[in-house]
């Protein structure tokens, strides 16, 4: 269970993973070397399990497509969730695979150059798994936000200038 100074210091490396150990040392009014130490220990027990930039691929990437596929598993004794998603996240295309509550069990993101790639990893790969009994394939148009950060738009300030 963490601390809640734990969890500052997990919020911040969360915001921005390219803060220096003293700079949250000075934000968090503790010495650098506990910073150290609990960044560490993080890594270690799993809790940290990687770090990674938040791209707007729009701008980079004008032929990537990215879908969200809702899918149903027919459960079954000798198989869980857990294995069902093991066996589809270990695919290069699948970006997140999700435990829902809901109208579906699983929710896959996967990324590809065309909308023809991602179908065939749906019909070919995916649905071809035993125990899926339905997938339902939403292509994602426009990324407005993701992880807290906006991605449209530039980064000038567009507040209302009030003057007296």
């Amino acid at each position: 269970m963490c601390a809640d100074r734990d969890k500052e210091l997990l919020k911040l490396l969360q915001q921005n993973a390219k803060l220096s150990n003293e700079t949250l040392a000075v934000m968090l009014d503790e010495k650098v070397e506990w910073i150290e130490d609990q960044i560490a220990s993080f890594e270690r027990e799993g809790i940290i399990r990687g770090y990674s930039a938040i791209v707007n691929w729009d701008r980079i990437d004008q032929d990537r497509v990215t879908a969200i596929i809702e899918v149903t598993v027919i459960p079954q004794r000798t198989v869980g969730f857990d294995e069902v998603a093991r066996r589809i996240y270990g695919f290069p295309e699948v970006e997140a695979v999700l435990l829902m509550s809901g109208t579906y069990d699983l929710q896959v993101v996967v990324s590809g150059h065309r909308i023809q790639e991602v179908a065939r990893f749906v019909s070919e790969r995916l649905a071809t798994i035993d125990f899926i009994q339905s997938t339902t394939t939403h292509f994602i148009l426009k990324t407005y936000k993701v992880d807290g950060v906006v991605m449209e738009g530039d980064d000038d300030d567009h507040r209302l200038v009030i003057s007296p």
